[in-house]
């Protein structure tokens, strides 16, 4: 499998609507693309209207199965890149205990 990068715009309004989201898309990915996309992570970025959009990195059969998923899901895949290299400057910085 190849790893992609996945640009999603303007996709939610409220962190509420993200996490419900994100729960569709693991469950979708689980049940009926077992063995061709994994999600590895997602950034979520505030966009310039005030929403929430994301990064996201998965591995993949191929960018097909990554639109796919998205759409099953009922999610945006604005871009779908697929992944050269990756380069490792530092590792992500760990959020503060409270």
């Amino acid at each position: 499998m190849d790893m992609y990068v996945i640009r999603r715009r303007e996709a939610w309004q409220t962190p509420a609507e993200l996490e419900a989201a994100a729960e569709r898309s693991a469950s979708v990915a689980e049940a009926d693309f077992p063995d061709r996309i994994s999600w590895i992570r997602s950034y979520v970025v505030e966009e310039s209207d005030g929403g929430l959009g994301t990064i996201c990195i998965y591995q993949a059969s191929d960018a097909d199965t990554v639109r796919s998923h998205a759409d099953a899901v009922g999610m945006p895949a604005d871009e779908v890149l697929p992944i050269a290299d990756t380069v490792i400057v530092r590792p992500d910085p760990q959020a503060d205990a409270a």
